[in-house]
């Protein structure tokens, strides 16, 4: 675990392509393998959403790049190194079946390091998917990242170079550099850090607004077998968007879970007690909007085992946006689906069709009740706490994947 001076201040997400290395180049900055479920250490690949924090130094008596690097102690000179900040990053899964949970983690993201393997041709699949997502969500600062350089000979590298300047002109992403790395063995990390310093700053944070977390993550921290008496509550991660929570704080987590009453089903938001904040590493009295935390409660560990409560807001009771069952959308269709192998024509959306929808860090499913030619109502099968004019990613259903075809904002 990396230990920061303080809380992390910028989440920067890694997006590209399965197999382009996201996860290596997480773990050459911070030394920790993102990927901690059983089943993507066995196969390999992010399936949930990952994260890491780092931290980013500099030595004042090495030259540029040299001197940055995301040790305490110059891996040049040895010499003691300046803290610059704290990053957290969010590592995102590139598969195609796992898109909607790719757009979840894009929610958070103030930058992003769009990861490009050198000994693939370019784009691949997912890494347009990747860029539009980005696109959507309003992530306009990013570093791309070459990675792999070390797999091929520099005339493939310089191929690969002039397909990465050619898949990102019009795009977000062009005037973004382009930084070669080989993230197995932490070549090139030093440049990645300087640009990362200069093309991904700290966004201004509103800390005078009532505090906003997007969950990402849940747990129940207890090992089997823990004494009754030594049982911790349950613990919600994710990134406070707004304004700053502290130990003691109550909290209201919506929509929360669904309940039965009378024959009817809905969802029932939480009321619970903030008993510890992790951030940077370590614990804190109170944390603020910035990088990733964990927030300990008083819930039974049941209702936060296994990612139960992602997608929901935590803020003050009574405070949190609106719960929506269901919601009307001003919509924009690209004019193909992103992401797959032939370049599928959009259609327009029609009444009756099943859709998967992004909302922040929730994913639901809906069904469109009415469709127009910009604007479509959709009736959710599960609600969400949305803030106004929140943009919404829209996936339809394309072969055995949901695939992305456009986006649209809350009405």
């Amino acid at each position: 675990m990396v230990i920061l001076p303080r809380q992390p201040e910028v989440n920067i997400g890694t997006l590209g392509h399965v197999d382009n290395g996201k996860s290596t180049l997480v773990q050459a900055f911070t030394g920790i393998w993102p990927s901690k479920h059983s089943e993507e250490l066995r196969r390999g690949i992010t399936i949930r959403i990952g994260y890491a924090d780092a931290a980013l130094y500099k030595c004042n008596n090495c030259d540029e790049p040299m001197c940055f690097c995301s040790t305490k102690s110059c891996p040049n000179c040895g010499q003691e190194t300046e803290f610059l900040r704290g990053i957290s990053f969010v590592d995102c899964p590139g598969h195609h079946s796992l898109m909607v949970t790719m757009l979840a983690g894009a929610a958070l993201m103030d930058g992003a390091l769009l990861v490009i393997a050198a000994d693939k041709d370019c784009p691949q699949p997912q890494d347009r998917e990747h860029l539009a997502a980005a696109e959507i969500v309003g992530i306009n600062q990013i570093v791309i990242v070459q990675n792999k350089i070390d797999l091929v000979d520099q005339a493939q590298n310089i191929k690969n170079y002039q397909q990465i300047v050619k898949f990102v002109e019009n795009t977000i992403a062009s005037k973004a550099p382009i930084i070669p790395v080989s993230a197995q063995h932490s070549a090139n990390i030093d440049v990645l850090i300087k640009e990362v310093e200069k093309s991904i700053p700290t966004p201004e944070r509103e800390l005078d607004k009532p505090p906003i977390m997007h969950i990402v993550r849940s747990f129940d921290v207890n090992l089997p077998g823990t004494d009754a008496r030594k049982i911790l509550g349950g613990v919600v991660g994710g990134t406070i968007t707004q304004g700053e929570f502290k130990i003691g704080d109550e909290i209201e987590i919506s929509p929360g879970i669904q309940v039965e009453k009378s024959g009817k089903s809905f969802y029932q938001p939480l009321t619970t007690e903030i008993t510890s904040l992790q951030a940077g590493g370590k614990m804190n009295k109170k944390a603020s909007s910035g990088g990733l935390v964990g927030i300990g409660t008083l819930l039974d560990p049941a209702m936060t085992k296994a990612d139960r409560l992602v997608g929901n807001l935590v803020g003050k009771p009574n405070l949190l946006p609106t719960v929506l069952y269901d919601m009307s959308l001003d919509i924009h269709l690209f004019e193909r689906a992103i992401g797959t192998e032939k370049q599928i024509t959009v259609d327009r959306i029609k009444t009756n069709e099943p859709l998967a929808l992004n909302v922040g860090t929730a994913v639901t499913a809906g069904i469109v009740s009415s469709a127009r030619r910009d604007i479509v109502d959709i009736t959710l099968r599960r609600p969400v706490c949305a803030e106004e004019k929140s943009r919404v990613s829209i996936n339809r259903r394309i072969g055995d994947s949901w695939r992305l075809i456009g986006y649209g904002r809350l009405r």
